[in-house]
């Protein structure tokens, strides 16, 4: 029997969404399959003279609602499958938010440790190069993701617009400061999320002190921890690739924080102020009231969600549980907050400085605060009303929220029932 694809997996999504509306076929046939998908092999030259290839793909999914627009991530187990998937949720999760935009995603399958510098920048112009027929500022507009940042972003943006013999700002988002980029957007993802568990505290049952566990200190997951430190709240866990620390009465996020600034993994700490070194696969187990994944897809599966002790899952990265473990929290009654609607204030944030550079005119950063925490609140409390109301998952109900709105815009195309009329 065939593995099922990840862009299966992520249309059980889709279908169960459907069941709580009255959509079209049109609008499931649609949204079942990528609009487009492109993979080229990009060639570079190195440092040592040799030259090598990488494999590249940037799909849009759907652009009903507007352009697309998706991160592109470097990563050496990227795949075609993987980036589809990526796609499709970003359509949700612009749908979800109310953004004029559709999903879009790339990557290139390389490890960018293994880089130089100078072999970066020529890796990341060679994108754009293989992919400004595909992308544009009206078309497909790509942002930082894994193992991508402002600075490979402000290369991109400077080859397409070398390319189309204009400056085109627009064109990237998560860009430098200096380039056109927006105040706000570095520590995005992690506010957005961080200011939904804020609104919805009461009805998550949330008050007092909380104990937090972050799984991926990375950028999201450090900005994160502060955030709910910030506010009085104990961080209990982190982890990165290079393992996890422990300490009951809290972490020195100090310590954490230099550890990483000098390149090291959060480990380094083990034995400072309590803090407990603990296998990586651990850090779900640990007793905490919220725990955040802000790592990879996939990181809560069948076999360790029954280990965790959170009452609150606040999903910071891409897919971090699987069906299978959603069901199983589903059951013991943990609270899964979904990525689509999460850590949407990312491409929220994005989408501001598209529309900044737009039009030429850059706004303060508590302008940027104030409409980011406006949206979040809005759109958190919408998707929580439809849990309610549908007596659904807060998954479940941020897919009939986004599905309602492609909906409309699908069907406003014209569906068999028109056209048979």
């Amino acid at each position: 029997m065939p593995e099922t694809s990840p862009l299966d997996s992520a249309l059980t999504r889709l279908d169960e969404a459907a069941t709580h509306l009255n959509v079209d076929a049109d609008v499931i046939e649609k949204l079942k399959y990528p609009r487009e998908t492109t993979k080229v092999r990009l060639m570079i030259r190195m440092d040592d003279g040799s030259r090598k290839s990488f494999l590249a793909w940037r799909c849009r999914y759907d652009d009903t609602r507007g352009p697309t627009k998706g991160g592109i991530r470097f990563h050496p187990d990227a795949t075609a499958d993987e980036v589809e998937m990526l796609a499709f949720w970003m359509t949700f999760k612009c749908a979800v938010m109310n953004l004029p935009y559709g999903g879009g995603k790339g990557a290139v399958q390389v490890d960018p440790r293994q880089l130089s510098k100078a072999e970066l920048e020529r890796l990341s112009r060679a994108y754009i190069q293989a992919f400004s027929r595909i992308i544009g500022p009206d078309r497909d507009i790509p942002a930082p993701d894994v193992y991508t940042n402002s600075m490979i972003m402000g290369w991109m943006a400077d080859e397409y617009s070398q390319i189309v013999g204009e400056g085109s700002p627009a064109v990237i988002t998560g860009k430098p400061l200096a380039l056109g980029g927006s105040v706000g957007r570095g520590d995005a993802t992690a506010r957005g999320g961080y200011y939904l568990v804020c609104h919805l505290a009461q009805e998550l049952g949330l008050s007092g002190s909380m104990k937090i566990a972050v799984q991926g200190f990375g950028n999201a997951g450090q900005h994160i921890a502060s955030m709910f430190a910030a506010d009085g709240h104990t961080i209990v866990a982190v982890s990165d690739s290079g393992g996890a620390v422990y300490a009951a009465n809290g972490l020195d996020l100090k310590a954490l924080m230099a550890a990483k600034a000098e390149g090291h993994s959060v480990i380094y700490t083990a034995g400072h102020s309590g803090h407990q070194a603990i296998a990586a696969n651990e850090l779900v187990g640990v007793d905490c009231d919220v725990l955040v994944p802000a790592a990879l897809e996939n990181m809560i599966h069948k076999t360790n969600a029954e280990t965790v002790k959170a009452r609150i899952v606040l999903e910071l990265a891409n897919g971090p549980v699987t069906p299978e473990a959603d069901a199983i929290l589903a059951s013991r009654n943990v609270v899964v907050l979904p990525d689509i609607l999460a850590n949407a204030g990312g491409v929220t944030v994005s989408y501001f400085e598209w529309v900044q550079n737009k039009q030429g005119y850059y706004w303060e950063l508590d302008e940027v605060h104030t409409r980011l925490r406006t949206i979040m609140e809005r759109e958190g409390r919408a998707v929580w009303q439809h849990s309610v109301d549908h007596g659904v998952t807060p998954r479940t109900a941020a897919y009939i929220h986004a599905l309602s709105r492609l909906a409309e815009a699908i069907e406003a195309h014209g569906t068999q029932s028109y056209f048979d009329s």
